[in-house]
C-alpha cells in the first residue's frame, strides 16, 4: 500500500446534477451504427436484382443494427441534489441517496456496482473501465464521494460484517480507489 502521501486525494464533490455517462463508449456505438446504417441501406439501394421488398428488409435490418448499437450506448448515472438516477440498458432506476450504501468499482469488474441498503447490488453501466480506465476510476471516485457526503446509509465496511469483496480498512478490491491493476 502506497504512503499516504502519494495516494490520490480525495475526489472534490462536484456540483449537482452531475451525469456520469461513458462518452468514448457512446461516441465509438453511435459513429459505428451510422456506418452501418449509411453501409446497409446503400447496398440494399444499388442492388439491381433486389425487389422493393428486399430492399426494405436491408434498410429495416440496417436500421436494427443501428437501435441495437443506440441501445448499447443509452447508459448513464445522473447524479442531483435528491438522488441518483441509474439508466442502464432497458431499465431505469431512481435511487435515494440514503439507498446507496456503497460504491464499488473492484479490480476485474466490467462496471460500477451500487450496494444497496436492500440488501441488493445494481450494476451501473455507465461507469466501466474497458475502453478509458482512468475515466471510470475517476467517476467512480465522484459518485463515491457525492454518495458518502449525501447518504445517510451505513456502509458494511465500517460495520466489519467482512462481506465478499469489502476490506474493512477501506483499502481493499472493494474500494472504487484501488482499481490500479
Amino acid at each position: 500500500m502506497p504512503p499516504p502521501e502519494d495516494r490520490d486525494p480525495m475526489p472534490v464533490l462536484s456540483v449537482l446534477p452531475v451525469t456520469f455517462r461513458a462518452t468514448r463508449t457512446r461516441i465509438v456505438l453511435l459513429s459505428v451504427g451510422a456506418v452501418m446504417f449509411a453501409v446497409i441501406s446503400a447496398i440494399g439501394m444499388t442492388l439491381d436484382q433486389l425487389n422493393p421488398g428486399e430492399r426494405l428488409s436491408f434498410i429495416v435490418t440496417a436500421a436494427l443494427f443501428f437501435g441495437v448499437l443506440a441501445l448499447l450506448s443509452r447508459p448513464k448515472v445522473v447524479a442531483d441534489a435528491d438522488g441518483v438516477t441509474v439508466v442502464n440498458l432497458t431499465r431505469t432506476r431512481r435511487l435515494a441517496w440514503a439507498e446507496i450504501l456503497r460504491v464499488n468499482l473492484r479490480t476485474g469488474d466490467p462496471w460500477v456496482f451500487l450496494d444497496l441498503s436492500d440488501g441488493s447490488s445494481l450494476p451501473v453501466l455507465a461507469i466501466q473501465p474497458g475502453v478509458a480506465k482512468e475515466h471510470a476510476i475517476r467517476d467512480a471516485r465522484a459518485l463515491r464521494a457525492l454518495a458518502e457526503s449525501h447518504g445517510t446509509g451505513t456502509d458494511a465496511r465500517d460495520t466489519g460484517s467482512g462481506a465478499p469483496g469489502n476490506d474493512p480498512r477501506g483499502t481493499g478490491p472493494g474500494d472504487a480507489g484501488s482499481h490500479n491493476g
